[in-house]
């Protein structure tokens, strides 16, 4: 879609100083998938009977559920909830609820935010926890999806993008909190060990 793409060379001091990532997808790309999401999420859900409430897995999702919920044609409401499954790069294989949510969810349209999905633990999780609390629906929106690596239950019901099992940062993506401003994404090279 772009021709603009640029690959980015990691300056700061640390283990990968030096390495070249490649732009995988464009700002232009991101917003104008970001637009189709919105305009699929608000036509399924243009006859709720309340706001749908749309639930951003904090930290990395916060860029996208912002574009997101602005650029929805329908009134949404918004919470966000924090767990902790990842140390670095890494999955650590158990999923923590740092921060809960404040909405009360019960017989209500909930959407779970997040930035990316890989193994699925993280959403598997979310999925049962928010599902205790009897919703009227409950969907997941996923900015960037692994499928390949999935342990999901349930795919997402909305994906941006399927990439393949390599470390991204930029869009709200970190590495060691690193990143995350950047208007593109883009991942190391696949022979790197972040995974």
């Amino acid at each position: 879609m772009s021709s603009s793409k640029k690959n980015l060379i990691i300056d700061h001091e640390g283990p990968f100083q030096g390495q070249k990532l490649d732009c995988l997808f464009s700002e232009q790309e991101i917003q104008a998938r970001v637009k189709e999401l919105a305009d699929q999420i608000s036509h399924d859900l243009e006859n709720a009977k309340k706001p749908p409430i749309l639930v951003g897995v904090l930290n990395g999702s916060l860029f996208f559920m912002a574009d997101l919920m602005r650029a929805m044609s329908i009134e949404t409401e918004m919470d966000f909830i924090k767990i902790s499954s990842y140390h670095h790069t890494s999955s650590t294989g158990t999923v923590r609820l740092v921060k809960d949510i404040s909405a009360q969810i019960t017989d209500r349209d909930v959407l779970i935010v997040e930035d990316i999905v890989d193994t699925g633990l993280s959403i598997n999780f979310l999925r049962n926890r928010m599902l205790s609390n009897a919703p009227h629906s409950l969907r997941v929106v996923t900015f960037l999806y692994k499928k390949e690596v999935s342990q999901l239950k349930k795919e997402p019901e909305y994906i941006g993008f399927v990439i393949p099992n390599r470390f991204v940062v930029g869009y709200g993506l970190d590495l060691d909190q690193k990143y995350r401003t950047l208007r593109d994404i883009y991942a190391f090279a696949p022979d790197n060990k972040q995974e």
